[in-house]
This record gives C-alpha cells, sequence and structure tokens, in this order.
C-alpha cells in the first residue's frame, strides 16, 4: 500500500515530502542470518514475486513491483528504499532511525541520494518537531517495531498529536493483527477522534484468534488518495488467497469516516 500512496502523490507535479519514524536500516538481505534465521519473508514477498494476478491485484501492486526493478533476488527494499526509487528529483525524504547500529546501515545506504535525510532520532519526537513539512503535501509513515507494551494505544495518542498539528497530510499507521482486543481499541480511538477522512485497511493470513500468532497486518489511512481503499478491496481476494496460512485468510477494507 505504501507504494500505491505514493504513486498517488506523484499523479501531481507539485513536490511531496515522505517522514518514516521508525525507518530501520532501509534495504534488506534476504539471504543474510536475520532473514535466514525467521524465514518470515517466504510467506511475504516470497509468495508475491514472479507471480500474476489478476488486473485489480496486479494494479495495486504495481508501483510496488517497479520499486524493486534493479535489485538482486536477495535484496529487498524496506519502507525508506521503496519511496526513494519511487519518488522524483523534486521531493524529499526524511527518514528516522533511533537504534545506533541500524541507524549506520541506514546512514550508509541513503548517503549519496540528496533527497534523503537519516536523522539518529525517536520518530516519535520527530514527529512533533517535523510538522508540518514545507511542501505542504506529502506523507508520514508511521511504523513501529511493536517491541514495547502499550505500542498501539502510544501510536494512537502521537497520531492524533500531529494529524492535528497538519490536518491536511496524509499519514499511513501501520500495525500488526494480533490480539482482537488491542486492535479493536487502536480503531475506536482513532475513529472518534472527529478525522475527517479515514479508512482501514487489513489482510489477514488467518482468524485473529491467538494473541501470540500474528494474523496479518493492517493500516490505517488519514487523507487517503481518492479510491484507495476501493482499490484494495477490488485486489483483496487475489491478495488473501496468494498470502492465506490458515482459515479466515481475507482483505478488509473500511472507510471509518468520509467527509
Amino acid at each position: 500500500m505504501l507504494a500505491k500512496i505514493v504513486q498517488h502523490l506523484n499523479a501531481k507535479p507539485a513536490p511531496w515530502s515522505y517522514l518514516d519514524t521508525h525507518a530501520g536500516v532501509g534495504l534488506y538481505d534476504l539471504s543474510g542470518e536475520e532473514a535466514e534465521k525467521t524465514g518470515e519473508w517466504r510467506n511475504g514477498v516470497g509468495r508475491l514475486r514472479g507471480r500474476t494476478f489478476g488486473a485489480a491485484a496486479e494494479a495495486l501492486l504495481g508501483p510496488w513491483r517497479e520499486s524493486l526493478l534493479g535489485l538482486r533476488e536477495d535484496a529487498y527494499p524496506g519502507s525508506p528504499e521503496i519511496v526513494r526509487r519511487l519518488a522524483r528529483e523534486t521531493d524529499r525524504l526524511r527518514l528516522c532511525e533511533k537504534h545506533p547500529k541500524d541507524f549506520l546501515a541506514l546512514s550508509d545506504n541513503f548517503a549519496r541520494d540528496r533527497r534523503v535525510k537519516a536523522v539518529e532520532i525517536d520518530g516519535w519526537t520527530a514527529l512533533n518537531a517535523w510538522l508540518p513539512p514545507p511542501e505542504r503535501r506529502g506523507l508520514v509513515l508511521i511504523d513501529p517495531p511493536f517491541e514495547e507494551p502499550g505500542e498501539y494505544a502510544r501510536m494512537a495518542e502521537r497520531f492524533l498529536k500531529a494529524f492535528f498539528v497538519w490536518p491536511t497530510g496524509c499519514f499511513a499507521l501501520w500495525y500488526p493483527v494480533k490480539a482482537p482486543v488491542e486492535t479493536r481499541a487502536l480503531l475506536e480511538r482513532v475513529a472518534t477522534a472527529g478525522i475527517p477522512k479515514l479508512i482501514n485497511l487489513q489482510l489477514l493470513v488467518r482468524a485473529p484468534v491467538d494473541s501470540k500468532v500474528l494474523a496479518g497486518s493492517g493500516m490505517l489511512v488519514a487523507n487517503p488518495p481518492w479510491r484507495l481503499a476501493e482499490e484494495f478491496e477490488a485486489a483483496g481476494p487475489d491478495l488473501a488467497k496468494a498470502l492465506g496460512q490458515g482459515p479466515g485468510a481475507r482483505a478488509i477494507a473500511d472507510v471509518l469516516a468520509a467527509a
């Protein structure tokens, strides 16, 4: 969905800005020790690369496929690299990473691109300090690792504070679908905050019944591009079939608020 949102931003000539609150290292080695240890990529990108879908799914995946062009088979772009590969000369990226080791790798990966500025900072702090951007249009990706207790509530709180600083910006909030209670609390908190345009997109690989098992992922999008929910809904059946790992695999597109 990230690449699709960037494609929509590129449809207008005015430059845009991108803020990634939890950027990681930006580019990942699928043959590396960590990737091989978990093997998670095999049930994600491993099922999508080289596979052909129907027209709706191909249209949704098109910008993502474009971001993979020229990469080695064992390399995979994280969110910063996807956006960098789709950004134009006039667009600008700001990447936040607070972990020193990851920040060094991030800085090295993007050091030769003048459009990109990587900063060793807590992304939650950057949300308060760097909005609104000078470009007045763009995207904020909030994608924390969800390794600490209370991350769902923290995401809702920090996002809402940032949104009302920049109410015309597009915000994308990625979250894991595990415990239904936490997911529901996040959606209810954001949906009742008075945001005029808000959609929730979920891709489930199984029914969310065990809080210890990842059931899928979701993305809340404030000020979404026109028809993004419809595009996701049309592509959903193909994607759910390809990525499903058990009963209950499906795609969900909900409009939580529409001006």
